[in-house]
């Protein structure tokens, strides 16, 4: 909702939208952001079969078929993990808008299914435009404009450490928590196993499984590829892309909510979850990375070490910056588009309903004891999922902001308004069904 840090000024320009003819290069998009990265793990030209002599459109568009299609095999396929009971479904499920299928604030996993995550799942639809972590983003810099730095910025993950798709298959897969492979070449060899690994080797060349570094880099590129597929990961079918399209009417409840989404002495949802106008589809998202002072979850395992602190962005997952305390608490924003389906929110899943996470916003510093514990002095402990020396990082502009007793930005039939527009981002309306809004 708000803007990202109190230092930094507020966007003013869209961040992200996609244009509707981008959805038509999809499968330009992933060659090309393959190509962008080139890791040491990255497969070579030279290590796919050879395409005709000359350029065939039919076998371009059968070979991203066939891997999207490998890759989905994949992502369905429990054998793929140390217990074989856990497949990248099994947390991001596809009934559940490739989201989790519970409300659990973190899932189990490991190599017996005893192990609890430390960060709650996030859906894996909507990422297909999240630009490659940035310490400074600056959104004029390529026209001499460096007065607007707008700070970390991007990356996969809660903590944005992976550049692309294919760096974010790897944790699952080999995290002790989640898949527990021992290591790259333990996947190998149950890709090697699996029904279709001929498929593997008609992509990839006869030979890919005798060199365990290239295999395991088309493993997790033929998942990356199905994560990329347009119909199943950004199929821009809510009734807010039917009203851009002008196929529907947002009701007089959806549009006022709408106006509090955008309103800066509102809701201000819309300085992180950027939208745009009628020629643009928005992802609601500015990938920016912001600390919310989000209340310490209990439920969390690791929770019960009072030691124990999740700071996002300084660690303890990502190692790269933790000398940096301004970053300690900062996570990154998530795409709003189907918001009102999940039932855990947040990297540690402190909250279960879309209203408690508004209520959260508009009334964290007017109603802190609401959210927060009392330390023993009978004071509250606010923001106490994180130390005391990192709280002054947390966000302070509209909704937050205010002291205690103030009104709230929002009341409570303003934050149903507000609801009823979040959930005109859910994907898969049809507009013969609807009435509401005719």
């Amino acid at each position: 909702m708000p803007s990202r840090t109190p230092l930094r000024p507020r966007r003013t320009r869209l961040a992200a939208a996609l244009s509707i003819g981008v959805l038509a290069a999809a499968g330009l998009y992933v060659l090309l952001n393959a190509q962008a990265h080139g890791d040491a793990s990255a497969l070579a030209p030279e290590d796919y079969p050879p395409p005709p002599a000359t350029y065939d459109r039919a076998y371009a568009k059968q070979r991203a078929v066939d891997l999207s299609a490998l890759g989905k095999q994949m992502f369905l396929d429990p054998s793929l993990s140390a217990s074989g009971k856990q497949s990248c479904a099994t947390c991001h499920s596809p009934a559940h808008d490739y989201g989790p299928p519970n409300d659990l604030a973190v899932q189990l996993g490991g190599a017996d299914m005893t192990h609890h995550g430390r960060r709650a799942v996030p859906s894996l639809k909507y990422l297909q435009t999240v630009p490659a972590f940035i310490e400074h983003y600056v959104p004029g810099e390529d026209e001499g404009d460096d007065s607007t730095d707008q700070g970390p910025t991007g990356g996969l993950t809660w903590d944005g450490r992976s550049p692309t798709g294919r760096d974010q298959a790897r944790i699952p897969l080999l995290d002790p928590d989640e898949m527990a492979n021992t290591d790259p070449a333990a996947v190998v060899a149950k890709v090697k196993a699996a029904p279709y690994a001929d498929t593997v080797r008609k992509l990839y060349g006869g030979h890919i499984f005798d060199d365990p570094a290239k295999a395991f880099a088309a493993i997790t590129e033929a998942l990356e590829d199905f994560e990329h597929t347009p119909a199943e990961f950004f199929p821009f079918t809510s009734k807010f892309d039917a009203f851009v399209l002008g196929k529907a009417k947002l009701t007089p409840q959806e549009t006022h909510g709408m106006m509090l989404f955008s309103s800066a002495d509102k809701g201000n949802c819309s300085s992180c979850h950027t939208f745009s106008g009628p020629k643009t589809l928005p992802v609601f998202n500015d990938f920016g990375l912001i600390a919310l002072g989000v209340p310490r979850n209990p439920d969390i395992p690791a929770n019960a070490d009072p030691a124990y602190y999740d700071m996002g962005l300084c660690g303890p997952q990502r190692k790269d910056l933790s000398d940096h305390p301004e970053y300690c608490g900062l996570f990154r924003s998530p795409s709003l588009r189907n918001v009102a389906t999940r039932t855990v929110f947040f990297h540690n899943g402190a909250f279960h309903s879309l209203r408690q996470v508004i209520e959260f916003y508009v009334q964290r510093d007017t109603n802190p004891e609401k959210w927060y514990p009392k330390k023993p002095d009978g004071t509250i402990d606010k923001f106490d999922d994180l130390p005391v020396r990192y709280r002054e990082n947390v966000n302070m502009d509209p909704p937050f902001g205010g002291k205690p007793g103030d009104k709230p930005a929002l009341d409570e039939a303003e934050i149903d308004d507000l609801i009823a527009f979040l959930q005109t981002l859910t994907d898969g309306y049809k507009p013969e069904d609807d009435t509401a809004g005719r």
